[in-house]
């Protein structure tokens, strides 16, 4: 239901009866929801707002904030909870449990649940009937990753083999509901970008109460902008021999997804905490000056340390947070809201710091001059360090980018403000294009400045086609929606590089496809393909695996693809090593 972006809407605060109406129906959707469990999820002071799409869904939510409920057929009694719901109360759905992490890949992409996907509890399924509400969950993970109604009853399921739908799923985590949230977040470490994996968080835990060791503190869950830089990460309290394997494929890991680390602290054990202090500032202001627009703002914490502090360190100096006397990236972010240099906010849900504004007349920032260029990289925030401390290269650095490119709806915008329409745009890009149109052509709302009145043009770029036979088109449209309905008219592409080498390819990149099976008794296998997406030789790869992990590997080509599979023998802890690159 929510696989593609959200087309046009009108969004309303709900009345005082309207809000008592939506608490009835949820009381009575949801029996085991308690009074102040509903206060908790709506609270009484907040403005609630309902927003209707050109598909009649009717999307519930806290006024600025992520989504709660919605109602699929618009009539205002099929109430079902989002995953934000879903994360604060795991337990308000019946859920089913998949057999591995791995499946979850293909619920993210869209795909219904089959019975064969689900794992099977040991006293049985609990009786169910058709089209009653259920979540999803992976193993070892207590936060739901999508929620829908069952396609059969529990007797038809048994009577069907247990093959066939289970359940239909209506939404789930990365769709275009949890997108629409105004700071969408994740619950647990455990929820990538494709697939979702075991918390973190409860496999310390778990592993702690197993091995007896009492007096062990189990690795806490931490804000992002609470990640230290040389922090462990989840799979330190492994033995050393997976830490040196871990290291010998951690090329693979995106810079944008890696942890917010530094591996190389030999540098800085010669400067002192004053040094260190000094150098954060100096970081920090230089960012501010060259790299943080104040379009972009408000900016998350960890954005803005991994993607624009990080980088304005000077040439081969490190920053390691702990040296300093704040020991804390978000103590650190506080101390400077308290000068007066900046303003932040805490995320009420995920209790991240955000930046909100810089002053700019504050004397630190008046007095500051900023370098021309930036001489450094974020080279830290993409891979740990290698076992022999060398720093990665940066040739061997892959990046991919989401990129756009103009199609028949949105042409017409592009050629009226000059701009090319045969090459690749970034979302941001592609944003301006659009916002320089609607300045050149004084469509802003005079007595509403955040409101664009839609012309012909514009109207047709974001919405013919995309209308209801019938419906009225709108007739405006807030700028804060713009930019992302003016991209999602747009093809989407990739483009992925790595040193000199760059491809550039249509639709979203296809991620990595592993799985583990048992074969004769104690013998595993590792199936692992798609790795060409990344620039990755199959053949290179295989043998880097064989020689790394003592174990035989093979090269086979799938068939009606050019893709090539990579099969490992005996590789226990292949599949884990390898889930802990950020490529899955």
């Amino acid at each position: 239901m929510f696989k593609k972006e959200l087309g046009g809407k009108s969004q309303q605060r709900l009345s005082g009866v309207s809000r008592k109406k939506l608490k009835r129906t949820i009381k009575e959707r949801f029996p085991n929801v308690s009074d102040a469990d509903i206060d908790f999820l709506l609270p009484p002071k907040v403005e609630v707002t309902v927003c209707k799409y050109s598909n009649r869904v009717l999307v519930y939510g806290l006024e600025n904030d992520c989504p709660m409920f919605f109602d699929s057929e618009g009539r205002g009694s099929e109430i079902f909870p989002t995953v934000y719901t879903l994360w604060k109360f795991p337990d308000l759905l019946p859920a089913f449990v998949l057999k591995s992490c791995e499946t979850s890949t293909f619920v993210l992409g869209g795909a219904d649940l089959m019975f064969p996907g689900i794992q099977i509890p040991d006293d049985g399924f609990p009786s169910f009937s058709a089209g009653e509400m259920w979540a999803v969950k992976v193993p070892r993970n207590p936060a739901p990753i999508a929620v829908g109604t069952t396609n059969m009853s529990r007797e038809e399921g048994l009577n069907a083999g247990l093959r066939g739908k289970a359940l239909r799923i209506i939404h789930y985590y990365r769709d275009a509901l949890w997108a629409s949230a105004e700071s969408p977040f994740v619950p647990n470490a455990g929820f990538s970008e494709g697939v979702v994996f075991e918390d973190p968080s409860l496999i310390s835990a778990i592993e702690t109460s197993e091995s007896g060791q009492d007096n062990q503190i189990p690795i806490e869950k931490t804000n992002p902008i609470d990640v230290e830089d040389g922090a462990p990460s989840q799979y330190d309290s492994r033995d050393s021999n997976v830490t040196e394997m871990t290291s010998a494929v951690s090329d693979l890991q995106l810079d944008e997804n890696a942890a917010i680390s530094e591996g190389n602290t030999d540098e800085q054990h010669s400067l002192t905490t004053e040094e260190v202090d000094m150098l954060l500032d100096q970081c920090f202001l230089q960012a501010l000056h060259t790299t943080v627009k104040p379009k972009d703002l408000p900016i998350p914490g960890s954005t803005l340390w991994s993607s624009h502090v990080l980088p304005c360190r000077p040439s081969g100096v490190t920053l390691d947070i702990k040296k300093s006397s704040y020991k804390k990236v978000s103590k650190w972010f506080q101390s400077k809201a308290a000068t007066g240099l900046i303003t932040v906010k805490e995320d009420k849900y995920t209790k991240e710091l955000k930046l909100c504004s810089v002053n700019l007349s504050h004397p630190d920032y008046s007095s500051f001059k900023a370098e021309k260029t930036v001489v450094d990289q974020p080279d830290q925030c993409a891979k740990p360090a290698a076992a022999n401390d060398r720093s990665e290269p940066v040739d061997k650095l892959l990046i991919i980018t989401e990129m756009y490119k103009p199609s028949s709806h949105v042409n017409p915008i592009f050629s009226a403000t000059g701009a090319d329409t045969s090459k690749l745009y970034t979302a941001s890009e592609a944003s301006e294009v659009v916002f320089g149109y609607v300045e050149q052509e004084k469509l802003a709302k005079p007595e509403n400045k955040s409101t664009v009145v839609l012309d012909v043009t514009l109207c047709d770029a974001l919405f013919k086609g995309a209308v209801k036979k019938g419906s009225a088109y709108p007739t405006e449209i807030h700028k804060k929606d713009l930019g992302p309905a003016f991209v999602g008219r747009m093809q989407a592409h990739h483009v992925v590089s790595r040193g000199g080498d760059a491809v550039a390819r249509k639709g979203p990149i296809k991620p990595i496809q592993m799985l583990t099976e048992r074969r004769g008794g104690n013998k595993k296998v590792t199936r692992l393909s798609g790795v060409e997406s990344f620039l990755i030789d199959p053949e290179t790869l295989a043998s880097e695996l064989q020689r790394k992990f003592a174990c035989s590997t093979t090269i086979s080509e799938l068939p009606g693809t050019k893709d090539f599979m990579i099969l490992c023998v005996n590789t226990g802890m292949v599949m884990l090593l390898l889930q802990n690159t950020s490529l899955t």
